[in-house]
């Protein structure tokens, strides 16, 4: 058992050796790539539809200038899922529960947006800092609160997919440890622990996978703002 709850969020290493690129790279192995034949299998054809239905539903909003992120946002989002979902097999480890991760994935694309925006159409990208009518007096205050906000927005994206998955990871690691001290003590609570234990590792899957969509939703919503 380990000593500390948070020691299942440390980097793993081997002899020294930190494992987070081992880690990080994983994810693409499992995805199986098209072959030159003229039918794939299931796989490969659920995984192609699964991406072309993704793209499509994320690219709605947004118009033919944003369609060059297309590939980005598309392989950001499977990168994410399986990252998350891996993070929940046993002896594994979620890259996603570390906060410097998230931000050195948010931080470079909110500014993309950014410098898109302001080398696009500056006037208006400027112009989400001073909603239109603000009274005379108020305009500094808001200018001020307005680039807060912009400014915090990769703060929330990596702050957000960080504290979700740490607290479920935790939440699932409290419950198994009860339902393993009251086994020999009180079997029936610890099975009704144990089936809170299993609703519980559902709901993470799920939220593995809606943060992993959060995530390049709020990049596009950004995106679709400067294009």
């Amino acid at each position: 058992m380990a000593l500390n709850f948070f020691d299942q969020f440390l980097s793993p290493s081997f002899l020294g050796i930190p494992l987070m690129a081992l880690a990080l790279t994983l994810p693409w192995v499992l995805f199986p790539s098209p072959s030159s034949r003229w039918l794939n299998n299931r796989v490969v054809t659920l995984q192609s539809w699964f991406i072309n239905r993704f793209t499509q539903q994320l690219l709605l909003p947004l118009n033919k200038g944003g369609h060059k992120w297309a590939t980005l946002l598309t392989s950001l989002m499977i990168f994410l899922i399986t990252l998350n979902m891996l993070g929940l097999l046993p002896y594994t480890f979620t890259p996603t529960t570390q906060l410097s991760l998230n931000l050195g994935l948010a931080t470079p694309l909110w500014l993309a947006t950014v410098l898109i925006g302001m080398r696009n159409q500056p006037t208006h990208a400027l112009g989400h800092l001073l909603p239109e009518g603000t009274p005379g007096p108020l305009i500094p205050v808001l200018i001020v609160i307005e680039t807060i906000s912009l400014f915090i927005r990769p703060l929330a994206l990596g702050v957000r997919l960080t504290a979700n998955l740490t607290a479920g990871h935790l939440l699932i690691q409290l419950i198994a440890t009860a339902a393993f001290v009251l086994l020999p003590m009180m079997p029936t609570v610890a099975i009704l622990t144990a089936t809170v234990l299993v609703l519980l590792t559902l709901l993470e899957v799920a939220v593995a996978m809606i943060q992993a969509y959060v995530f390049v939703l709020l990049v596009t919503l950004y995106l679709q703002e400067n294009v």
